[in-house]
């Protein structure tokens, strides 16, 4: 009979067989005897028998087999936490390293300056696959943002705007500005292995502008225009958002100059029963929900086919916005990013 490494038995199977072997053991049964009948290595039967004499039956418990967790790793346990903080607390440029991004050569970098271990690119890689850290594209933060500023904003600012236009039975437009151009065909394009696609377009540059506003509620205002946004633009833009509402509307916009215009500040005044206008931090466009309808258009633009002048990329923008507009989810879809949580309702 074939004899099995007692090694190789199931937890329950090698429980039963180490029981069985001590009662037949117990009874007078030599090693060999107790061996054949089951089907194991007498060498592995006097294993047991010796471990139950001096440890009984816990002894006979089989831990986790293997090399332990972290055997032979470079790092400590402490250097992977402090490293694994370090990417996710601040970039490379913060801690005096000569690099914009978290690569896995500044990785390394930060690796050798903290504790001097000279690593290999491919291990650096391999502790970034167990750490469970991926290649992501990064957000955009200012440097002149205020993060007290913001947090006031977040923690106090809206959630009173918030109340007083519960109060004054008021809807809360959230406003931004966007161009788009003609080259904004940025997608990949499938084609054989080494034959670069081509896209045709015209070779004059030409774009659209847009203003818009979406309300917590999933509601979408939009207006094209040409050029630069400027006083008589937003004002009419403005104008077109109270036009036949009863209600009164609450509109946030970044801090542009135009915003805080002469024209723009009379005009509201003199219509404060149907608007108020609230303004964001200064360059905090995160927060600000109408920036992702931005980037969800030109995403939609970039995959329709180049248009070739003016009045025809603003049918598209017109076309895209329209179908946005009729998906209210879509739109408030927005809200549920981590940035714009805050103003969800």
């Amino acid at each position: 009979m074939k004899k099995q490494d007692g090694r190789h038995l199931k937890a329950d199977a090698r429980e039963f067989a180490q029981k069985k072997a001590i009662e037949l053991f117990k009874k007078g049964s030599t090693r060999t005897a107790i061996a054949e009948i089951l089907g194991v290595h007498k060498v592995t039967v006097g294993k047991w028998v010796s471990t139950y004499q001096v440890k009984g039956f816990k002894g006979l418990r089989m831990g986790k087999r293997g090399r332990p967790l972290g055997y032979l790793r470079t790092l400590s346990p402490d250097q992977e936490i402090f490293i694994q903080k370090a990417v996710q607390e601040k970039m490379p440029d913060q801690i005096k390293l000569p690099f914009a991004l978290w690569t896995r050569r500044a990785i390394q970098a930060l690796i050798f300056e903290q504790y001097k271990i000279k690593m290999p690119i491919r291990s650096v890689g391999l502790y970034l696959n167990r750490w469970e850290f991926t290649p992501q594209r990064p957000l955009k933060r200012a440097y002149e943002q205020n993060p007290k500023k913001v947090k006031a904003w977040v923690e106090r600012e809206y959630p009173a705007i918030k109340d007083r236009a519960k109060a004054a039975k008021a809807e809360i437009h959230w406003g931004d500005e966007t161009a788009i151009n003609n080259e904004c065909n940025y997608g990949r394009s499938y084609s054989p292995k080494g034959v670069t696609p081509t896209v045709r377009r015209n070779a004059c540059r030409f774009s659209k502008s847009m203003i818009s506003s979406v309300t917590n509620q999933g509601k979408i205002r939009f207006m094209c225009y040409n050029g630069a946004m400027n006083s008589k633009v937003f004002i009419r833009f403005m104008r077109q958002l109270i036009k036949g509402r009863k209600g009164k509307v609450f509109l946030i916009v970044d801090n542009l100059k135009v915003h805080h215009s002469w024209p723009v500040t009379e005009w509201v005044k003199r219509h404060e029963k149907k608007i108020e206008l609230y303004f964001l931090p200064a360059y905090t466009p995160e927060r600000n929900p109408d920036e992702y309808l931005n980037r969800d258009l030109k995403q939609a633009v970039a995959s329709k086919p180049p248009a070739r002048n003016g009045d025809q990329l603003e049918i598209q923008i017109a076309s895209i916005m329209k179908k946005i507009q009729r998906s209210g989810e879509r739109v408030r879809s927005f809200f549920k990013n981590p940035n714009i949580a805050y103003a969800y309702i």
